[in-house]
């Protein structure tokens, strides 16, 4: 009889949510792959030890729920104030889901609840569904078992909307050193209460492990990673085309914006770091309020959230369409370098070796070099020396990694590996004219080399003055000027 119940059950809620239009699950990966990360990790922290995730809570204000992404990450569920726990003796998911709100459902359309029980685990693959009241009961019950020793969960913040680890570590920071405020971090709280209400299990970190799987992408993984990339590129190629003296910063912001939700994006990975003439000096400058000058040279590095995957590329192009003498000066001899970084990357060796070999070819593009300026030169020759002694040190880095955060979480030691993606981005300053340049390329590790998807965004100097000479979006449709 209950079988028959459920079953009912699951059919009429399954034709609601046909009715309302709306997919209650992801697309981008089957419950299997869920699946897998999950048995990953059952492997990792043994049979005498569960695992518990906290998702994110409801937003703040009118704005779309996004999951952490850990938490999606192992269960790919996108539901406001949810747990998972992992039993690793049993390798048995139960998803914890608050009740039903049903005035809440009919303003803005179904969401899972505990009491979609069979329809959640239909959908998601998890072998047990419950409500958040439940969960202290539960963690009761493991705590009491003599054979249940360790309780894993990640110490690190979690990583919401446009958030990379070292921003949220920063967050925390900035709230702690306040002293009218001082808060407790959500995640700190809730480790708290794991370790006071349950002083018989061993708390310990389970972020080393999630950081480890995430290190290495899967194929469906980097189709969305290839996509956040495609979007970007999309994005840049018309910044090109739109820049003119005159414009504001925050209108090619907006530009790109268009490009990234027309096409399917939830948000951006980051915020936008477009900055003409000296603004570029600050690599991270973000206030898009300037007006752009002739003669000023425009860094344009912006990406978006495509399915909890990021990307992070960066160009840079004349305001005016015409790189001037100095631009192709120092451009030109960057552009050079930055090549050979690229040429040098491949699977199987370490970022040191790159880097040497590398830097063994940025010296002879330096010798043959002529400089308009003392000052130019002086800054060419750090700019290949910063870079050769970086490539003195064992643990240096090709970047930073890129996934599901655009500062993706990772060890940085150890030779490249088929499924790692990183971006390179070394920069040539000129302190005495604040100048800064930098490009930005997305790099995916392949069993016999790499894949660049950004490559088809132009970088040379005749390909994007071309692009500029273009019609842009921007001209198309111009700003409002009514008062």
């Amino acid at each position: 009889m209950r079988t028959a119940y459920c079953l009912l059950l699951s059919v009429a809620l399954t034709l609601s949510v046909v009715a309302q239009d709306n997919p209650l699950f992801t697309s981008d990966f089957p419950p299997e792959e869920f699946a897998q990360r999950r048995a990953r990790i059952y492997e990792a922290i043994g049979p005498n030890a569960i695992a518990i995730l906290q998702g994110a809570p409801s937003p703040q204000g009118y704005t779309r729920f996004r999951q952490y992404n850990e938490f999606y990450y192992v269960c790919g569920v996108e539901v406001p104030h949810a747990y998972i726990l992992l039993d690793g003796s049993q390798k048995r998911a139960t998803l914890y889901l608050p009740h039903r709100n049903e005035g809440r459902e009919r303003s803005e359309g179904k969401l899972l609840s505990a009491e979609d029980e069979e329809l959640v685990k239909k959908l998601t693959g998890v072998e047990a569904v419950a409500a958040t009241d439940v969960l202290a009961e539960h963690l009761t019950r493991f705590a009491r078992s003599s054979s249940m020793k360790t309780l894993y969960t990640p110490f690190a913040p979690p990583e919401g909307l446009a958030m990379s680890r070292d921003l949220a570590m920063r967050y925390n920071a900035d709230v702690a050193s306040d002293p009218f405020d001082a808060r407790v971090s959500r995640e700190g709280n809730f480790l708290s209460l794991l370790e006071t209400r349950f002083p018989m299990l061993e708390v310990e970190n389970l972020t080393p492990v999630l950081d480890n799987l995430r290190m290495i992408k899967s194929p469906r993984e980097l189709t969305l990673i290839r996509k956040a990339t495609r979007l970007s590129g999309l994005a840049l190629i018309e910044g090109m085309r739109s820049t003119v003296p005159g414009i504001m910063e925050y209108e090619l912001d907006a530009m790109a914006k268009y490009v990234y939700y027309r096409n399917g994006a939830q948000g951006e990975a980051y915020y936008s770091l477009i900055a003409a003439g000296t603004n570029a000096w600050y690599p991270h400058y973000n206030a898009g309020k300037k007006k752009m000058v002739d003669g000023e040279f425009l860094l344009f590095d912006f990406s978006p959230d495509v399915g909890y995957y990021m990307s992070d590329i960066t160009r840079q192009w004349p305001v005016n369409g015409t790189f001037n003498t100095w631009q192709k000066e120092l451009y030109g001899f960057y552009l050079a370098c930055y090549k050979e970084i690229l040429k040098a990357i491949r699977p199987h060796v370490t970022a040191q070796t790159i880097r040497q070999e590398a830097a063994a070819e940025m010296e002879k593009i330096l010798a043959r070099s002529k400089f308009s300026k003392p000052t130019y030169e002086a800054a060419a020759r750090e700019f290949v020396s910063s870079y050769k002694s970086s490539a003195s040190n064992p643990n240096t880095t090709m970047g930073h990694w890129v996934g599901m955060a655009t500062h993706d979480v990772g060890s940085n030691t150890g030779p490249l590996k088929p499924g790692m993606v990183f971006t390179i981005e070394p920069a040539l300053r000129v302190p005495d004219e604040k100048i800064y340049i930098r490009l930005e390329d997305l790099i995916i590790i392949t069993e016999n080399g790499k894949e660049v998807p950004s490559d088809f965004i132009p970088m040379d100097i005749d390909a994007i003055e071309k692009v500029m000479k273009e019609e842009g979006m921007l001209q198309q449709y111009p700003m409002d000027r009514g008062r």
